[in-house]
C-alpha cells in the first residue's frame, strides 16, 4: 500500500479511472510495481500481471533504451525538482512506435523512492504538426520559389504577403508592400477603375484570367509601366476573403509579337508581288491537273470495273460450274435410264426419272431466272407498280406454291396482324417471300418450324421469316447481301448465292429496310421494315 485506506481508495479510483497511461516505478528494484488498465491496453498488454511480470518491458518501454547512467540522471533530475516532461517515441507490445508526452513526478513512502509516470498518446497529434510543418514547407517553396509574381491582398485590396519575384517585378524593397494598397501596382489612369473591379471580384469571386482580349499594364516602384498577364483566385480564411494575384511581365513576349507583326507584314509585302505570278503558273496548271485528274478517275473507275468484273466473272464461272453441273447430269442420268425401261410394265420407273427430269430443268430455270433478275436490276428495268394488297392473302398463296419445296414433317406457320389493306407492289414483294422462304427451307431440317410474321401500323409494314436452321457466322453476316457470296457452312448445299442480294435490291426499290439476325445451329431471323399506303379512305 502506497497511501493510507482513505486516500488509498480515492487514489485507486483516479488510478483507474484516468484515460492516460499511469504507472508507479520502484527506483531501488528499477521496475514498474502498478500500472492501470489504460495504460495496459495502450500498450497491447492483456493484463497487468503480464506487464509486470514481462522482463524487458517492466523495466522500460521507450524505442531506444536509456544507458545506466541515462537512466540514473534522468532519476537525479525527477528528485531534484519533483517532475520532469518530455516527449518520446516509445513502442507498443507489438513493436508499433508512437511518440508519447511522458510526464514524471517522484514520491517517497516508508523510505522507499517511487515514480509516478503518467503517459498521454501524442500519435496523432506529432503526425498533425508533421503534416502541417510539411505543407507549411511545400506551401513556402512553391510561394518562394515560383518564377512568377505573386500577391496576396485581403477582401480590401491591402496587400498581405508576396514572394521574391513579386518584389523583383515592381522594383519594391524588402516587404515594404506590406499593408498597401493593391491599386498602387496599377497604372495611374486605370487607377480608380481598378478599384470598382476589385470590389466586384470580392462580391462574386472565381478563378479567372484578367484582361481577356485586351492589354494589361502594371506600373513599378520607379512610376514605369509594363505589361503583364494576371491571373486571380481566392481562399477565405477565419470568415474572411484572401485575393491571390499571378502575374507574368510579358515585355520580351510583346516585343517578340510586335517584331512577328513587321516580319508578317514584310512577308505580305513579299507575297503579294509574288501571288501575281503564281496565280498565273498556277492558271495554267490548273488545266493540264484536272486533265490528269479526270485521266486519273477514268482510269482508277476503270480498273475498279474491271477487277470488280473480274472477281464476278470467277465467282459467276465457279457457281455456274457447279450449279449447273449438278441438274444436268440429273437430266443425262434419268435420260439413260429412261432407255433401260422400254416396257409398259416399267412405266413406274420412267415416271420416277421423268419426275427427276422435270426437278432438275425447273432448278435450271430458277437458277435463270436469278440472273435475269440481277440483270434487270442492274440496268434499272425494274419498276415498281403498288396496288392495294391484302398480306395475309398474299402470304398464304406464297407459302401454298411452296408447299413441294418442303421436306418431312417441315412446315411454315403465319402470324399476320395487318387487318388494314396495304399498297404495295405484289409482285416484288412476293419475290422477296418466295426468296427468304427457299433459304429458310433450305437451310432447316426435317420436322422444323418456319414462322412467318406481319404487322402495320403508322404506314410501316414489318415482315419476319424465322427458321431454326443451321444458322449463320457472324464474320459472313456482312456479306450475304453481297453477289454472288455464299456462307461458308452451306458450301455443299446448292445456291447461287443470289437469292439475298436480289432481296436487298428489291427492298431498295421499296424504299425499305432489311436486317438479319443469325446464331450458328439455332436459326435465322430476317426482318423486312416497308413503308406503305392506306387508301381505302380515297376509294370512290
Amino acid at each position: 500500500m502506497f497511501f493510507e485506506k482513505g486516500e488509498a481508495t480515492l487514489a485507486e479510483l483516479l488510478f483507474e479511472e484516468s484515460d492516460d497511461f499511469i504507472g508507479i516505478y520502484n527506483v531501488a528494484s528499477e521496475r514498474f510495481v502498478r500500472v492501470n488498465t489504460a495504460g495496459i491496453r495502450l500498450l497491447g498488454f492483456a493484463s497487468e500481471d503480464a506487464f509486470l511480470n514481462d522482463p524487458a518491458w517492466s523495466h522500460s518501454f521507450r524505442t531506444s533504451q536509456l544507458t545506466d547512467d541515462q537512466r540514473t540522471n534522468l532519476i537525479n533530475r525527477v528528485i531534484e525538482h519533483g517532475h520532469h516532461d518530455e516527449v518520446a517515441e516509445l513502442q507498443r507490445l507489438n513493436g508499433e512506435p508512437f511518440w508519447g508526452h511522458l510526464k514524471i513526478n517522484s514520491f517517497n513512502n516508508k523510505g522507499h523512492l517511487f515514480v509516478i509516470v503518467r503517459m498521454l498518446d501524442r500519435e496523432r497529434l506529432h503526425r498533425a504538426e508533421l503534416e502541417l510543418k510539411q505543407s507549411v514547407q511545400r506551401y513556402e517553396a512553391v510561394f518562394t520559389n515560383a518564377t512568377i509574381g505573386i500577391i496576396v491582398s485581403n477582401q480590401r485590396g491591402q496587400i498581405v504577403s508576396l514572394n521574391q519575384m513579386a518584389r523583383q517585378l515592381f522594383g519594391y524593397p524588402d516587404d515594404s508592400l506590406i499593408g498597401k494598397s493593391i491599386d498602387l501596382l496599377v497604372p495611374s489612369d486605370v487607377e480608380h477603375g481598378h478599384a470598382k473591379l476589385r470590389a466586384s471580384f470580392v462580391n462574386n469571386p472565381q478563378v479567372r484570367s484578367m484582361g481577356h482580349n485586351r492589354d494589361l499594364n502594371a506600373r513599378r516602384h520607379d512610376g514605369s509601366v509594363f505589361p503583364v498577364e494576371v491571373s486571380l483566385s481566392y481562399f477565405r480564411l477565419d470568415d474572411e476573403l484572401y485575393v491571390v494575384a499571378y502575374i507574368i511581365d510579358i515585355t520580351f513576349k510583346k516585343e517578340a509579337e510586335r517584331q512577328l507583326l513587321a516580319h508578317r507584314d514584310h512577308i505580305e509585302r513579299l507575297n503579294a508581288d509574288l501571288e501575281q505570278k503564281v496565280a498565273d503558273r498556277t492558271h495554267a496548271l490548273m488545266n493540264t491537273l484536272d486533265q490528269l485528274e479526270q485521266s486519273k478517275d477514268e482510269l482508277a473507275r476503270a480498273l475498279a470495273a474491271e477487277r470488280e468484273l473480274g472477281e464476278l466473272k470467277s465467282r459467276f464461272v465457279a457457281m455456274a460450274s457447279h450449279e449447273f453441273r449438278t441438274p444436268l447430269t440429273a437430266v443425262l442420268t434419268s435420260a439413260t435410264l429412261i432407255e433401260k425401261y422400254p416396257g409398259s410394265d416399267q412405266q413406274d420407273k420412267r415416271q420416277k426419272h421423268l419426275l427427276r427430269i422435270r426437278a432438275s430443268v425447273n432448278h435450271l430455270n430458277d437458277i435463270l431466272e436469278e440472273f435475269l433478275s440481277v440483270g434487270r436490276l442492274e440496268e434499272g428495268k425494274v419498276a415498281i407498280h403498288p396496288v392495294e394488297v391484302d398480306l395475309a392473302r398474299l402470304v398464304d398463296e406464297t407459302i401454298l406454291d411452296m408447299q413441294g419445296l418442303l421436306k418431312p414433317d417441315q412446315r411454315i406457320q403465319t402470324e399476320i396482324s395487318c387487318n388494314v389493306p396495304v399498297w404495295l407492289d405484289p409482285s416484288l414483294l412476293r419475290k422477296i417471300l418466295v426468296n427468304l422462304l427457299s433459304n429458310a427451307v433450305k437451310y432447316s431440317g426435317p420436322g422444323s418450324v418456319v414462322t412467318v410474321r406481319g404487322s402495320g401500323a403508322g404506314g410501316q409494314l414489318t415482315i419476319t421469316v424465322e427458321d431454326q436452321g443451321m444458322g449463320i457466322a457472324p464474320d459472313d453476316q456482312e456479306h450475304l447481301f453481297e453477289r454472288f457470296f455464299r456462307a461458308k457452312n452451306v458450301a455443299n448445299i446448292a445456291g447461287t448465292g443470289l437469292g439475298l442480294h436480289i432481296v436487298g435490291r428489291y427492298v431498295d426499290l421499296m424504299n425499305g429496310h432489311v436486317s438479319l439476325q443469325s446464331e450458328l445451329n439455332k436459326g435465322t431471323i430476317v426482318t423486312l421494315t416497308l413503308p406503305y399506303e392506306n387508301n381505302s379512305a380515297n376509294r370512290g
